[in-house]
């Protein structure tokens, strides 16, 4: 079924789909206007976060690309539930999965994406050294390949990064800036985008080991950068269950998940572990959280009562 889905009108209704999926998962932490967080209540753990993915963490980079074919949140049922109640470029009616972290950490909302503050090198440090940056963007794989043209790369995010921290030392000298990110939390929410790259076409790539084996060393890669420009503390959510995600199930003709497309995700996210070990035994300091985004998400669709849902919705129409 995945390998028929039709490209362009299918990906826009997966970006959205994965972020139900991840709202689903961090059901807990609240919805909407609604949140269980007040961070006015919590002591900052963190000077600030630096988030790195796709739909799920994008609050905004997208807008400011240009493009056709580039995905935008920015159509008015777009943040329907944030407090504005108009489009912030997140692909979601309210805050999404970085946000619900960044309240965690007692941040009022993730931090703001690149691209709106990268005219203004000022607003770019105040920003970076006071609630971090956002390079995340809708469509991004942790490939390059993945949707090329359509997104900021995973790499390009960390160019990105270090393209700030340029301006932070700048201002603020190295040994500041060194112990300022050294404190700062690095989040990753990224991968679901290339196996649905891999599921709807295995021309290039026919062997789901060499995948895996693609993702995990450019996924390695990016997080060894980041550690030396300074980065020490990590955030890794793993794949949900994609094969359950709205329109994916809505296409299936029974409403039922696609198992292909979830032992996919398993088997990257049984990747991600080792990997994850091995960078900390080679990098020194490097310290790790693996947020486990499948079975969160799995429990809440078999135990929607005990995270105060009634029902899971199953489907999801976007016009």
């Amino acid at each position: 079924m995945a390998r028929q889905l039709a490209a362009k009108a299918i990906r826009r209704l997966l970006l959205v789909s994965i972020h139900v999926l991840g709202a689903v998962a961090f059901a807990g932490a609240g919805a909407g206007r609604r949140s269980a967080v007040r961070p006015s209540e919590i002591t900052q753990q963190v000077p600030a976060v630096f988030v790195f993915g796709d739909s799920t963490m994008d609050v905004g980079n997208n807008n400011y690309l240009s493009g056709e074919i580039v995905p935008r949140a920015d159509k008015p049922y777009y943040g329907v539930d944030y407090p504005t109640s108009r489009p912030t470029g997140r692909f979601s009616n309210g805050y999404n999965v970085a946000d619900f972290i960044a309240k965690a950490l007692g941040f009022n909302e993730s931090p703001p994406a690149y691209l709106s503050l990268a005219p203004r090198s000022n607003s770019l440090v105040v920003a970076a050294v006071s609630r971090g940056v956002s390079y995340a963007s809708a469509g991004a794989g942790i490939l390059d390949s993945t949707y090329a043209g359509e997104n900021i790369t995973l790499s390009k995010q960390v160019r990105y990064f270090e393209s700030t921290m340029a301006h932070v030392e700048a201002r603020h000298g190295s040994r500041a800036t060194s112990k300022f990110l050294s404190r700062s939390l690095f989040l990753f929410g990224i991968g679901s985008n290339d196996l649905f790259t891999y599921a709807e076409d295995q021309s290039g790539i026919n062997d789901v080991a060499t995948l895996y084996a693609s993702l995990i060393s450019n996924y390695s890669a990016a997080i060894t950068d980041l550690y030396k420009g300074g980065a020490r503390k990590f955030a890794i959510i793993n794949m949900g269950p994609l094969g359950c995600v709205p329109v994916v199930r809505l296409l299936s003709g029974t409403g039922g998940c696609d198992d292909d497309l979830n032992q996919l995700a398993i088997g990257l996210d049984d990747a991600i572990k080792p990997m994850l070990t091995g960078l900390t035994s080679r990098l020194h300091g490097l310290v790790y959280s693996l947020g486990n985004f499948y079975d969160q998400a799995m429990d809440n669709f078999a135990h929607p009562m005990a995270f105060g849902k009634s029902f899971i919705l199953q489907h999801i129409v976007v016009i």
